[in-house]
C-alpha cells in the first residue's frame, strides 16, 4: 500500500487519512478504479453503495469483476475483490439505491468526503442534495469514451450540481416513431417497441402499429383512414399484436407481411403525412424470401457489416422463430426480456430495424452500430475511468490535507488541445495562474512576489506586508445565485393551467421538476397546507384544481422535504395555454416538464430533470471540454458540463 511507503505522504495527510471515513456512491466502471485507490492508498473506513448487478457487458472494464459474477451485486462483488488488494480495510457495501430513506441526512454526516461514481442524474441530484444539507465535501466524476472531468461540489464554497441546468434528454414523438421515422434511431426504437410487443412485457405506450391519433393526418384521405373500420388485410391492426401474433403462430410470413406491407399502405393513406415527406415504400414477402444476394466485399467484423434487406429478412425468419419458442417454453404470463447480449434478441431488433429503414429511405446500420444505439451505450474506455478515478482520491487527499481550494475541476480532452494539454483545469483556474505568472513576470524586478489564497491573489513585498491588491480571481466557481438547490433563499416559478392542474399534478411537478422525494407544501403566510407526504392527510383533494383549492395567480408555496432537508419557495404563473406545467427561474427560459417519469433507481439510466439556470445545449455525449482562451482576459465562470449516460425516451404525441 502506498501509504504505508514511508516518506510518500507527509505525517499530516497520513494521519487525516487514517481518521477518515469515505463514502462512494457507485461500483462501476469509475466506481470500481476509485475503490481500488482507496483501498491501496490506505483509506481505513470505506463503505459503498449500488442498486445494479454486474451485466456481461461490464467486464471489459470493471476489473473487480469477472464472469462467474455475473448476475451478484456490484457493491458486494467489488468489495470482496477490493479487500483482496488491502484486508486491513474496513468496507461496507450496501446493495440499495442511495436515495432510499435510509440514506439520510444524518447518514452523510458521518463521512468526511463523498465520491460520486454514478450514471443517472436523479441519483446526482439527491445525493448532491444530501452532501449540502450535511455540508460533506462531494467529489463529482464521469466519462464518456476518452472525456471525463473530475469537480469539487462544497457548501457555500461552489456551485454545486444542479446549479447549472442539464440539457433536456432526446425524445422522440410517438407519432414519428409509428408514422414518419426519419433517422436510424427511430427505426431502432420502433424495433424494440416491436420485440416487446410480440415477446416482452406489452406496453401500450409502445405500439408499433400505425398512430391514427396523429393530428398531421387530418384531411380527406387522412379522416378516411383515422375512421376506417377495416383495411385491405382485414383489421389486423385494430387487435393486440401480441394477440395476433400468438393466433398466427408467431409466422415470420405473417408478421413480415402485416408490419411492412400492410401498415406502410394503412400510412400511405393517410396523405397529408407525405406532402412535405418522401412517402415510404411497402414491401413484398414474395420478392424477398429466399433471395441470395451476393455477399458484400467487407474487411472488418461481421457485426460491423451492414446486412442487405434480404439478409435481414433471413435474420428476422430465424430469429423470430428462436424467441418465439423461448416463450412457449415459459410459465403462462411470463415474457422475454430484451437484452443486447442476447443473440436472438438482437438479431430481431437489428433486422427489423434495418427493414423499416429501408421502407423509409433510411440508411441502414450495422449490427454493432444498432447494438450501440439500442443499448444505450456511450464507449467505455478503461482508461478514462482509471484516470478521473485517479484524480478523484488526488482530491480527496487535498481535501484531507485542507488545501480544499486548490481542488478546482478538471477536464480529461480525447486528445491534446492547442495547447498541448491532455488535462485541462477549470477555465477561470486555469487563469488563474496564467494571472499569476503574468503578475510575477512584471513585478519580479521591483521584488514582489505573488502567493494564492482561498480565491484570492494577494501582493505581499519581500519582508514587508502590502495592502490587498484589487485583483480578484475566482479559484472556484462559486454557486449560481439564483439556484434553487443551493441560493440562500431558493425559489423557482411553476408556470402552469391552474384551472386544469390537480393537486396530484402538482406533486408529480415537485417529483419530477425538482427531484424531491416526500413534498409537503403550504400556501405562504397562512400556513394552510395543500399537500402533504402524510398518507391520508390531503390525497382527498388529489382530483382537485389548484384553483378549486383557492390557489391563484402569484400565490407562493413553500415547499419542504424532511427526507432532503430541502426548502424551496415556489411562485405560481397561471398560463391558460399551459397544457402540463414546467419550472420557469428569474431571468432565465421556461424549462419544460418531463414527458415520462423516471424511476428513482440508482446506477441505472435516468431520464435528466430541469435544471435550475440558464439551459445549455449538450452534445449527444452529454459532455462539453471547455476550451481557453488565449488571451490573459477575466471572464466569468463557465458553464461546466457533466457526464451522464442518458436512454432514449419516447414521447406521446
Amino acid at each position: 500500500m502506498v501509504a504505508h511507503v514511508a516518506g510518500v505522504f507527509d505525517e499530516k495527510l497520513n494521519e487525516a487519512i487514517a481518521n477518515s471515513k469515505i463514502l462512494v456512491v457507485g461500483a462501476g466502471g469509475i466506481g470500481c478504479e476509485i475503490l481500488k485507490n482507496l483501498v491501496l492508498t490506505g483509506f481505513p473506513q470505506i463503505e459503498i453503495i449500488d442498486l445494479d448487478t454486474i451485466d456481461v457487458s461490464n467486464l471489459n472494464r470493471q476489473f473487480l469483476f469477472h464472469k462467474e459474477h455475473v448476475g451478484k451485486s456490484k457493491a458486494q462483488v467489488a468489495r470482496d475483490s477490493a479487500l483482496s488488494f488491502n484486508p486491513n480495510v474496513n468496507i461496507v457495501a450496501h446493495h440499495d439505491s442511495v436515495i432510499s430513506n435510509d440514506y439520510g441526512v444524518s447518514y452523510f454526516k458521518q463521512f468526511n468526503i463523498v465520491l460520486n461514481a454514478l450514471d443517472n442524474r436523479v441519483a446526482r441530484n439527491h445525493v448532491n442534495r444530501m452532501c449540502l444539507a450535511a455540508n460533506v465535501p462531494l467529489i463529482e466524476t464521469g466519462t464518456a469514451g476518452y472525456a471525463g472531468q473530475v469537480e469539487l461540489i462544497k457548501k457555500g464554497l461552489t456551485q454545486c450540481y444542479e446549479c447549472q441546468p442539464k440539457a433536456a434528454q432526446k425524445t422522440f414523438p410517438g407519432c414519428t416513431i409509428r408514422n414518419t421515422p426519419s433517422e436510424p434511431i427511430h427505426c431502432i426504437v420502433w424495433a424494440k417497441h416491436l420485440f416487446n410487443q410480440l415477446f416482452g412485457e406489452e406496453d401500450p405506450d409502445q405500439d408499433v402499429s400505425p398512430d391514427t391519433a396523429d393530428p398531421e393526418a387530418a384531411g380527406e384521405a387522412g379522416s378516411s383512414a383515422l375512421t376506417s373500420e377495416t383495411t385491405s388485410d382485414g383489421n389486423i391492426q385494430r387487435k393486440s399484436t401480441r394477440a395476433w401474433a400468438a393466433e398466427t403462430n408467431y409466422d415470420p410470413e405473417k408478421l413480415f407481411i402485416k408490419l411492412f406491407h400492410d401498415d406502410i399502405r394503412y400510412l400511405l393513406s393517410m396523405e397529408n403525412l407525405w406532402k412535405k415527406r418522401r412517402p415510404p415504400t411497402p414491401l413484398s414477402w414474395d420478392k424477398l424470401s429466399g433471395k441470395d444476394d451476393p455477399p458484400a466485399q467487407h474487411s472488418g467484423l461481421p457485426d460491423q457489416r451492414v446486412w442487405s434487406v434480404a439478409e435481414c429478412v433471413k435474420v428476422l425468419t430465424t430469429s423470430c422463430k428462436a424467441l418465439a419458442e423461448d416463450l412457449k417454453s415459459r410459465a403462462d404470463g411470463d415474457h422475454l426480456v430484451w437484452d443486447k447480449d442476447e443473440k436472438n434478441a438482437m438479431d430481431f431488433v437489428t433486422a427489423c430495424a434495418n427493414i423499416r429503414a429501408h421502407i423509409f429511405n433510411i440508411p441502414l446500420k450495422s449490427r454493432f452500430e444498432i447494438k450501440s444505439m439500442a443499448g444505450n451505450i456511450i464507449p467505455a474506455i478503461a482508461t478514462a475511468n482509471a484516470i478521473v478515478a485517479g484524480l478523484a482520491v488526488l482530491r480527496a487527499q487535498a481535501i484531507l490535507k485542507d488545501e480544499i481550494e486548490t481542488c478546482t475541476s478538471v477536464y480529461l480532452r480525447p486528445k491534446l488541445n492547442h495547447r498541448g494539454q491532455l488535462f485541462v483545469p477549470e477555465k477561470n483556474g486555469g487563469e488563474l495562474q496564467e494571472m499569476i505568472t503574468k503578475i510575477n513576470d512584471s513585478v519580479n524586478k521591483r521584488g514582489i512576489k505573488v502567493n494564492v489564497s482561498m480565491n484570492k491573489v494577494m501582493v505581499f513585498q519581500r519582508g514587508k506586508s502590502m495592502n490587498e491588491c484589487d485583483i480578484y480571481i475566482e479559484a472556484l466557481t462559486p454557486s449560481n445565485p439564483k439556484c434553487y438547490v443551493c441560493a440562500p433563499k431558493p425559489e423557482v416559478g411553476l408556470a402552469c393551467n391552474l384551472k386544469q392542474l390537480t393537486l396530484k399534478d402538482l406533486n408529480s411537478a415537485l417529483k419530477d421538476g425538482l427531484n424531491m422525494q416526500a413534498p409537503d407544501a403550504t400556501v405562504e403566510g397562512k400556513g394552510l397546507v395543500v399537500l402533504s407526504s402524510e398518507p391520508g392527510e390531503t390525497e382527498h383533494n388529489n382530483d382537485k384544481t389548484l384553483e378549486e383549492l383557492g390557489l391563484n395567480d402569484g400565490c407562493a408555496l413553500m415547499v419542504d422535504d424532511f427526507l432532503q432537508n430541502y426548502e424551496v419557495r415556489v411562485r405560481l404563473q397561471h398560463e391558460d395555454e399551459e397544457k402540463n406545467w414546467r419550472l420557469v427561474t428569474d431571468s432565465d427560459a421556461p424549462m419544460p416538464a418531463p414527458k415520462e417519469n423516471e424511476k428513482p433507481t440508482n446506477g441505472s439510466n435516468g431520464e435528466p430533470k430541469p435544471g435550475p439556470s440558464r439551459p445549455r445545449h449538450d452534445s449527444d455525449s452529454d459532455m462539453e471540454i471547455i476550451e481557453e482562451d488565449d488571451d490573459g482576459e477575466i471572464i466569468k465562470p463557465p458553464k461546466r458540463r457533466r457526464t451522464e449516460i442518458s436512454d432514449e425516451v419516447v414521447e406521446l404525441c
